[in-house]
């Protein structure tokens, strides 16, 4: 199976900004790729996802105004512009793909999935 990998991570004050990056290995057939974070203790969440070929976007309802998704097609590398951080977009991030069957929303609809990249905001 696939595996992503996500960089990017760390530890910013509320209100700071992070850009988190996924590589996609290349030769991975995409249709779709998504961020979700898990909090401990707390189920996958939806963040963000993009169309691979077209780029039309989705976001969840907390990312939405202060997230941006974005790939790079000949660099296989997705990332998640992280602006105006709240202590809530504490977890850990994962990027993950999806070949097209199921909601682009949730989870279990993807594919392959990177190991995840820790983002913590303090107060």
């Amino acid at each position: 199976q696939v595996q992503l990998a996500e960089s990017g991570g760390g530890s910013v004050q509320a209100g700071g900004s992070l850009r988190v990056s996924c590589v996609v290995p290349g030769g991975t057939f995409i249709l779709y790729a998504g961020w979700f974070r898990q909090a401990p203790g707390k189920e996958r969440e939806f963040v963000a996802a993009i169309n691979w070929s077209e780029g039309g976007t989705w976001y969840g309802d907390p990312a939405k105004g202060r997230f941006t998704i974005a790939r790079d097609n000949a660099k296989n590398t997705m990332y998640l512009q992280m602006n105006r951080l709240k202590p809530e977009d504490t977890g850990v991030y994962y990027c993950a793909a999806h070949r097209g069957s199921g909601s682009i929303t949730n989870a279990g609809s993807y594919d392959s999935w990177g190991r995840g990249t820790q983002v913590t905001v303090s107060s």
